[in-house]
């Protein structure tokens, strides 16, 4: 099994652009999956890319596209996009000042359980949340991390929504740290009424929070609980030709 994980952080990227990477990455981890079938030697990537999106809005393929409030011409005129895409769960928003996650796993090298992924992706934001003194969990039948579980208060920090097939993950995780959350009045977030959204910055009750700093504690916390080892890639928008080449020695 490979446990190590390449690391890429893309700066701020259109999300069409980073999702037809993923999908690019993705394929690339399947293809080597079916070659394995006549090649056992072979060891599939894993890769983790960050990203920081221009104002968009996504919908889930289970998702309703009545959760959007807005129409074409008023996403035009705010200068936001509206996707539709493969992943699980309903609408939401990505934007500057939130920290957008997207693991592409062979799952085959470290457990084959979906449910135990998306639990440990919760637990990894839950920890770094409780680095920065904020308690948080999980809303039972509501995917994400929420704050004030079981109150009149609960809000939702950071939200996930992943696609697997044959055990590669795409998509992830989006975690709300300096965001404008005026944003999320344009959508039922996630398709639950009736309960807020929150942000890293406002409920410490500053102005920003350093974002690199966050990346790392979310980093150290998921390399304990996937018991990964991280490798930087350096070019962005590109593949990574370590594990071609491991496959071709």
């Amino acid at each position: 099994m490979n446990k190590t994980v390449q690391l890429q952080d893309l700066g701020r990227q259109d999300y069409q652009a980073v999702w037809d990477y993923q999908e690019q990455l993705f394929q690339q981890i399947v293809d080597i999956k079916l070659q394995k079938r006549q090649e056992p030697t072979l060891v599939t990537p894993n890769y983790f890319l960050w990203v920081e999106h221009p104002h968009v809005y996504t919908l889930g393929k289970s998702g309703d596209v009545a959760n959007m409030l807005l129409s074409e011409k008023q996403l035009q005129e705010k200068g936001t996009k509206f996707y539709k895409i493969n992943r699980g769960g309903d609408i939401t928003y990505h934007g500057p000042g939130q920290i957008v996650g997207y693991p592409i796993l062979d799952l085959e090298n470290f457990f084959t359980d979906i449910h135990k992924y998306l639990r440990l992706l919760e637990e990894s934001i839950i920890l770094t949340l409780a680095d920065y003194g904020i308690a948080s969990g999980r809303s039972e039948g509501e995917t994400g991390v929420w704050l004030g579980v079981g109150t009149p208060f609960a809000r939702k920090i950071c939200a996930m929504g992943v696609r697997a097939s044959r055990w590669v993950t795409m998509h992830g995780f989006a975690l709300n740290v300096n965001a404008d959350l005026g944003y999320f009045d344009n959508i039922i977030p996630c398709g639950i009424r009736g309960k807020a959204v929150t942000s890293l910055n406002i409920e410490l009750g500053v102005s920003q929070v350093n974002e690199r700093e966050v990346k790392a504690r979310i980093l150290q916390h998921f390399s304990a609980l996937f018991e990964a080892r991280w490798v930087e890639m350096s070019e962005p928008l590109r593949y990574a030709a370590s594990i071609e080449r491991q496959n071709q020695d």
